[in-house]
């Protein structure tokens, strides 16, 4: 199965954008759902997760603090607000279904999608 993500597009260093992901029904019920970056010529990163309850969120320290990951269960929604927004976090963006309920797994149940572009100028 697949998680559709979308909202990206370009905007000016210090501007905000908000990332949405569409799950097929209960998937957030059932997995954690991380949100990646890949930058051209970078490996992916996991910039945020989320576990089934909501209640456990893990960020990367690049965007601690700037990025915040939601949920709305009942329109299988995951979203990633994104503050502060600086060029280095230019990049695809990827949300996925992580191997379980929390968030330490690497692996990933679902299949990447197309992602959505983020573009950051100074």
């Amino acid at each position: 199965f697949q998680l559709q993500a979308s909202g990206g597009g370009s905007v000016q260093a210090g501007e905000a954008l908000r990332l949405s992901c569409v799950a097929p029904e209960n998937t957030l019920d059932t997995y954690a759902i991380g949100w990646y970056r890949q930058a051209p010529g970078k490996a992916r990163e996991k910039v945020a997760c989320m576990n089934t309850g909501g209640h456990l969120i893990k960020y990367a320290d690049s965007v601690q603090g700037r990025f915040t990951i939601s949920k709305d269960n009942e329109k299988n929604t995951v979203y990633l607000q994104m503050n502060s927004l600086k060029p280095e976090d230019t990049a695809v963006y990827y949300c996925a279904a992580q191997a379980g309920r929390y968030c330490w797994s690497i692996e990933i149940r679902s299949s990447w999608g197309q992602g959505t572009q983020v573009t950051v100028s100074s």
